[in-house]
């Protein structure tokens, strides 16, 4: 590793001997943080500010370097394997560009296909994060069902990213106004959806 990169990781070093701060932060006391940063990058790239997207994406690698600086002080494993297993897997994944394969018809599909053949999953709800919001999620689902083809019915007509806003937006005033949680409706909703698609899948 050289240049600013190798310079992060110095810094890193010496702030977990020199800073009290610093010394002290685990995995699991620096997910507030990884969660916040990546809401920042997230709106400094709606935002469009170049100046703002660098410093947050900035923010972000040093969650990376800290868990890893973490890691490393356990003996489990450093930034440089983490960079190695991401390099890795990106050149297994694209056998079409590293391996001079044709591209597939469908690329979403054979990335998930690959991914579970890699990860040895059985369903295509196998690694969905389960701290995803509740759309979030439904939209992973969803995308999982139909990059797996599992057979079931799922809504296709076309619509614009407007419509969606304002029909989101429009049925969660209903459902406050009915005295219904939103969030609580799509949950339970979605947990309908992922068994069924438990049980197309067999």
């Amino acid at each position: 590793m050289t240049g600013e990169l190798a310079r992060l990781r110095e810094v890193m070093d010496t702030l977990r001997v020199k800073c009290p701060w610093d010394a002290k932060q685990t995995h699991a006391s620096l997910l507030t943080y990884l969660i916040e940063e990546t809401a920042e990058v997230v709106d400094a790239v709606e935002a469009g500010d170049d100046a703002d997207l660098k410093e947050e994406l900035g923010d972000l690698l040093l969650q990376v370097f800290f868990h890893s600086k973490i890691a490393e002080e356990q003996g489990r494993f450093n930034v440089d394997d983490v960079a190695a297993g991401i390099a890795d897997k990106l050149i297994r994944r694209h056998p079409y560009v590293y391996a001079g394969e044709c591209p597939p018809s469908e690329l979403d599909g054979s990335w998930e296909q690959r991914k579970a053949a890699e990860k040895g999953r059985s369903s295509s709800l196998d690694g969905i994060p389960e701290s995803l919001s509740s759309l979030a999620r439904t939209q992973k689902v969803v995308t999982r069902a139909r990059a797996h083809k599992v057979a079931i019915d799922l809504p296709e007509e076309p619509i614009t990213a407007e419509e969606v806003g304002h029909q989101i937006q429009e049925l969660v005033a209903r459902a406050q106004a009915s005295g219904v949680d939103p969030d609580a409706a799509v949950r339970q909703a979605l947990r309908d959806l992922e068994n069924r698609i438990r049980q197309a899948e067999g």
